[in-house]
């Protein structure tokens, strides 16, 4: 016993010490809070919506389809502002755009308490998603400008999915709760308060905001560049898989007479994600990026197979969290290849580009899954999620050249030891 208790200790602080490093970046402890309290809505926006529609029209089909209008709008929108981030300055570009998104916001809420016609929903739902931002793309942006091309990014990267992976663990839980336990709106004014408040601060922290690069503006987009074009198209992909299994396991839980416990489902998905993602992060891989990316691919579909045989939900939810935990290290992956393939001085913009292609699949997956859980219920409805990872599959593997990079076969991500 006492040989194991040092051993343990190693093993933890094999994990932890890589990333306790990284706040030792001045200014790191700031933005990284603030990005995490301005980006908490990102889990909880879209579910928000569906609750309060579906609750209201009983329809599930429309309540998709207002999701899927916010996050289309969003997806359009996110290249735009990533340009003109580069271009201006996060600062410049996320206050007046956030204050933009919490009008929307508010109007949304106010034309569904007031029975307003249906296109009222759907006109408020493009401005809240087309003036919201991708904000996971700025925080990782000043990582990408503090660090450089050392091998604390990789670390850094990995932090930032961990932490998109605890804020998809709390916020489902927390908007399913507000909507269905306290009131129907409660989901959708948390999101605003949290969005106001942490993009505000996160923009109020000049120190680590990168320079604007003048360079930029004369580029082209980074669209344009094969093995981003590539990443799109996964991820697309992939964000279908997000968006329909959020909705149709809402219905599952609904079928099963336990509606209130959905969010703690899609917080299982989210755990194992965070668990991997942290696991991922600390350690040294000599494997190719190229290579990491698309054998996570292939786990995430494996993964996916056994829910569409599940009738329980205590089972659905232990097969959620095994699905889980191949989603961070292909997105931690994603972004690293997305900061080697494109230029510096138009990071913002490239990173915006993977949001944008998970903005198109969400709407893609919420619409799909809705009409598929009306007309054929939850669990025959998961074979759509299915699908869109054997997609991704066959989308990653096909194309994998592309992803090629000079130092993917290096360590130069690996975590200092």
């Amino acid at each position: 016993m006492a040989r194991r208790a040092p051993r343990a200790r190693e093993r933890g602080e094999n994990v932890v010490g890589p990333y306790r490093e990284l706040f030792d970046v001045p200014g790191a402890r700031g933005f990284v809070i603030a990005g995490f309290v301005g980006r908490l809505p990102m889990s909880m926006l879209g579910l928000s919506v569906v609750l309060l529609i579906s609750a209201l029209t009983g329809s599930y089909a429309t309540a998709g389809a207002i999701s899927a209008t916010v996050a289309i709008a969003f997806a359009v929108a996110a290249p735009l502002s990533g340009r003109l981030v580069d271009r201006f300055g996060q600062a410049r570009v996320l206050v007046p755009l956030v204050l933009l998104h919490g009008t929307a916001l508010i109007a949304l809420m106010l034309c569904a308490a007031y029975d307003a016609p249906i296109w009222a929903l759907f006109v408020s739902g493009v401005f809240v998603g087309g003036a919201a931002t991708s904000l996971g793309s700025m925080v990782r942006a000043r990582w990408s400008h503090l660090l450089g091309r050392s091998a604390r990014l990789h670390t850094a990267f990995s932090f930032e999915s961990v932490a998109d992976e605890v804020i998809f663990v709390a916020g489902p839980a927390l908007a399913t709760a507000l909507t269905t336990m306290v009131n129907l709106y409660a989901g959708l004014i948390v999101t605003l308060v949290a969005t106001l408040a942490g993009t505000i601060a996160f923009s109020l922290q000049r120190g680590t905001e990168p320079p604007v690069r003048e360079d930029g503006a004369r580029s082209g987009s980074p669209i344009t560049i094969p093995g981003v074009a590539l990443l799109s198209c996964v991820f697309l992909a992939m964000g279908a898989v997000f968006g329909s299994v959020d909705l149709i396991t809402v219905a599952f839980a609904e079928d099963h007479g336990a509606k209130a416990v959905a969010g703690l489902l899609l917080a299982s998905i989210a755990s194992g994600s965070m668990v991997s993602g942290l696991w991922y992060g600390a350690q040294r891989w000599r494997i190719s990026l190229r290579h990491r990316f698309i054998r996570g691919l292939v786990v995430f579909a494996a993964g996916l197979a056994p829910i569409l045989l599940i009738a329980d939900t205590r089972v659905m939810a232990a097969a959620l969290f095994l699905a889980g935990l191949a989603i961070s290290p292909t997105i931690i992956t994603g972004y690293a290849l997305v900061e080697r393939l494109v230029p510096g001085p138009l990071l913002t913009e490239g990173m915006s580009w993977i949001s944008t292609a998970v903005g198109f699949g969400v709407a893609i997956g919420a619409w799909a899954g809705g009409r598929l859980t009306d007309a054929f219920g939850a669990s025959n409805a998961y074979a759509f999620s299915l699908l869109c990872a054997l997609l991704a599959v066959a989308i990653g593997v096909g194309g994998n050249t592309l992803l090629r990079t000079p130092e993917s076969g290096s360590e130069a991500h690996s975590p200092a030891t």
